[in-house]
C-alpha cells in the first residue's frame, strides 16, 4: 500500500507538470505524500493516459460483449483446474505460509507481475492492463505488489468489459432496432415489446463509460471504479430492472413472430448474417442487459476479494455490491412476477375441489414444485399389500405457503382431495424395502383439510425424483452436507463448466464458472447445491460441473464468499437483534 501510495503520489505530482499542454484539463490535486512515501524509494516517472491513448484503445476493442464474456467465464474456468491441480491435497499442511510470513525471496521475484492470462488473444485486440504501452513504459511494474497489480487488472476488466458491452449495444440500436425494412414489418406496439427501453439502458451504459474513462485518464494506476459503479448504481441502473421484468413478454414475442411473420424471420436471418454480428444470433443481444447487470455484480466481487480489509476501497466496493445485490434482485423479482402470474391463472383454472375450495391465486404465492407420485393403495400401509397393486396415482402442487393434493381426471383437469400449509408437513424417507418399496417416502400432514393429521405414503419415479419432493416439501429438513451460511470450513464444491437452463421450478439455471456448494447428491446423477455468489439453492445435472478436489481452493472461495456478504450478514444479525427486542 505503500508503494501504491507513492506511485499515485508521483504520477499525480507529473499530471501537475505535464497537464498544461492539455487545453481543457484540469490537472488533479496532488495526492498529500504520507511519511511512509516519503520514506519509500523513489518510483519511476508515471504519467495519466491521454485521451487519444484511452479512445484507441476503447474504439479498438474487437471483442463483442457475447463474445468478452464467454472467454472471460471460460478463463477462470481454466485457471480455477490450474489452481485446482496445482496442490496435492495431502500436502496441505501449516508449513505452507503466505508470502509474509515466509523466508524472503528475491526483489524482483516479489515484484515480478502476475501473468494474468485474461483474453489473450492475438485476434482480439483486447489488452491487459499490465500490458499497455503506457504501464510498460513507466515503470510501475516494478513498483507495485503483485497483488495490487491483479487489483488493477480487476478493476481495468470491470472498464473495459463495460466498452464492449457498450459496442454489443450500439449494435443492437443501429443493425437490428434502427434497420428499416425492420421497422416497416413491426407494427409499433411489437417493437416497444421486443425492444423494451434499450435505448435508456444504451444512454445509461454511456454515462457510466463516460465516467470510468475519466477515471482511467486520471492517472495509470487506477485509483478506484465502485465509487462510480455506486453512483450509477443508485442514480441510473433501475432502466435494467424495467428492461429485463419485460423478458417473459419478450421472448414471448419473438417467438411469435418467427412464426406468425416469414419477412421477419427473414429479415433477422440476413442481419444475423452480417460480419458485424460474428455469428451471434439476435436473442443473444436481446439478453445483453441482464447478462451485464449480473456479470457486473460479479466483476465487483472479484475487486472485492482484492482490496484491502477495511480500506476505503473495501468500503466502496461493499457498498456498490449491496446497491447491484438489489437491482439483480428487483431484475429477478420482475422476471418471476411476470411468468409467476400468468402460472397461477393457469393452474387455479384446472382445479376441481372435492374438499372446501382453497383460493388459489394470491400476490404472494407461487409454484415450488408440481408431477405425479404413486400412494399406496388400501386402508393399509403393510407389506402384506405386496400381492396387490400397491399404488394408485396422485398430483401434487406445491406451493411456496401450501401443498394441493390432487387425482388426475379427464380434461386435462384435477380434483382436489387435501391440502395443507406447507409449515405443517413432515417427511420421512424408509430404508430400503425391497424393489417394490423403493424410493418410498411418508408424508405427513399435521393438519389438513378436515383439521387432522394425515399421512401419506409416495413412491417416487427415481432417488432424484424422490429427493427433490422431500427436499421442496420439507426445506428445513437437514440435507447430507453443509450450507453456505453453516460457515463450517470445508465441504464439497463443484464449478460449473457448461451452462444449464432450469427446466423445472426447484431446478437451479447454471452460467460458467458458478461455483457451488454440494448439498446434497443423488446416484443417479443429480446434485442440490448452493451457489456461492448469491446464495440461490436448485437441483442440476451433475455433468454440467467439475468438483473442486483440493481443499485449500475450498476454503478460499468460501473465505472470499464470507467477506463478500458480510455487511449482508452484519444487517441480519442488526435485524435479527431488533426482532428479539
Amino acid at each position: 500500500m505503500e508503494l501504491l501510495a507513492a506511485a499515485l503520489s508521483a504520477a499525480c505530482a507529473l499530471d501537475q507538470d505535464g497537464s498544461a499542454g492539455q487545453p481543457g484539463r484540469e490537472p488533479p490535486a496532488a495526492a498529500e505524500e504520507s511519511p511512509a512515501a516519503a520514506t519509500a524509494e523513489a518510483p519511476p516517472p508515471a504519467h495519466p493516459m491521454t485521451a487519444d491513448s484511452w479512445r484507441n484503445l476503447i474504439e479498438h476493442i474487437g471483442l463483442l460483449y457475447q463474445e468478452y464474456r464467454d472467454k472471460s467465464t471460460r478463463q477462470e474456468i481454466e485457471t480455477r483446474r490450474l489452481q485446482d491441480s496445482q496442490t496435492d491435497p495431502e500436502e496441505s499442511s501449516p508449513s505452507e505460509e503466505t508470502p509474509s510470513e515466509a523466508e524472503p525471496t528475491s526483489t524482483t521475484e516479489s515484484k515480478a507481475p502476475p501473468q494474468i492470462s485474461l483474453l489473450r488473444n492475438s485476434n482480439s485486440r483486447f489488452n491487459l492492463w499490465q500490458d499497455l504501452p503506457e504501464i510498460r513504459s513507466s515503470g510501475v511494474l516494478s513498483i507495485l505488489q503483485p497483488d495490487e497489480i491483479k487489483l488493477q487488472e480487476a478493476m481495468f476488466e470491470l472498464v473495459t468489459s463495460e466498452a464492449s458491452y457498450y459496442k454489443s449495444l450500439n449494435l443492437l440500436v443501429s443493425h437490428f432496432m434502427e434497420n428499416e425494412r425492420l421497422k416497416k414489418i413491426l407494427h409499433q406496439s411489437e417493437a416497444h415489446i421486443l425492444f423494451s427501453n434499450v435505448l435508456d439502458v444504451m444512454a445509461v451504459s454511456e454515462r457510466f463509460l463516460l465516467d470510468l474513462e475519466q477515471r482511467v485518464e486520471e492517472n495509470i494506476v487506477i485509483s478506484d471504479v465502485c465509487d462510480i459503479v455506486y453512483q450509477h448504481t443508485v442514480n441510473h441502473f433501475s432502466v435494467y430492472i424495467t428492461y429485463v421484468s419485460n423478458q417473459t413478454y419478450q421472448e414471448r414475442a419473438y417467438k411469435q413472430l418467427l412464426q406468425d411473420k416469414p419477412a421477419f424471420r427473414e429479415v433477422i436471418s440476413q442481419l444475423e448474417l452480417d460480419p458485424k454480428c460474428k455469428g451471434l444470433s439476435f436473442s443473444s443481444f436481446l439478453i445483453l442487459p441482464f447478462q451485464r447487470i449480473t456479470r457486473l455484480k460479479l466483476l465487483v466481487q472479484n475487486i472485492l476479494k482484492k482490496v484491502e480489509e477495511k480500506s476505503d476501497r473495501e468500503t466502496t466496493a461493499l457498498d456498490a455490491h449491496k446497491e447491484l445485490e438489489t437491482v439483480v434482485k428487483a431484475c429477478n423479482e420482475g422476471v418471476r412476477k411476470m411468468s409467476r402470474t400468468e402460472q397461477m391463472i393457469s393452474i387455479q383454472k384446472k382445479l376441481e375441489f372435492k374438499i372446501k375450495s382453497v383460493p388459489i391465486i394470491s400476490h404472494s404465492r407461487w409454484l415450488l414444485k408440481q408431477g405425479e407420485l404413486q400412494q399406496m393403495n388400501g386402508p393399509k400401509t403393510s407389506r402384506t399389500l405386496r400381492t396387490k397393486k400397491l399404488f394408485r396415482e396422485i398430483y401434487l402442487f406445491l406451493f411456496n405457503d401450501l401443498l394441493v393434493i390432487c387425482r388426475q381426471i379427464p380434461g386435462d383437469k384435477y380434483q382436489v382431495f387435501d391440502s395443507a400449509p406447507r409449515g405443517l408437513l413432515r417427511v420421512e424417507e424408509l430404508e430400503d424395502q425391497g424393489q417394490s418399496l423403493a424410493n418410498v417416502f411418508i408424508l405427513r400432514l399435521l393438519e389438513n383439510a378436515d383439521d387432522r393429521e394425515a399421512s401419506y405414503m409416495l413412491k417416487a419415479s427415481s432417488q432424484s425424483e424422490m429427493k427433490r419432493w422431500m427436499i421442496s416439501l420439507a426445506p428445513n429438513r437437514r440435507t447430507k452436507f453443509v450450507s453456505f451460511t453453516s460457515r463450517l470450513v470445508d465441504c464439497p464444491q463443484i464449478q460449473c463448466v457448461h451452462p444449464y437452463v432450469a427446466q423445472q421450478p426447484d431446478e437451479l439455471s447454471l452460467e460458467l464458472a458458478d461455483v457451488l456448494n454440494i448439498l446434497d447428491k443423488t446416484d443417479d446423477g443429480w446434485i442440490f447445491g448452493e451457489r456461492l455468489h448469491d446464495q440461490e439453492r436448485g437441483w442440476f445435472p451433475s455433468s454440467m460441473g467439475e468438483e473442486i478436489l483440493n481443499p485449500k481452493i475450498r476454503a478460499q472461495n468460501l473465505k472470499e464468499c464470507f467477506r463478500v456478504h458480510k455487511s449482508d450478514d452484519s444487517q441480519r444479525r442488526k435485524l435479527g437483534s431488533r426482532n428479539r427486542q
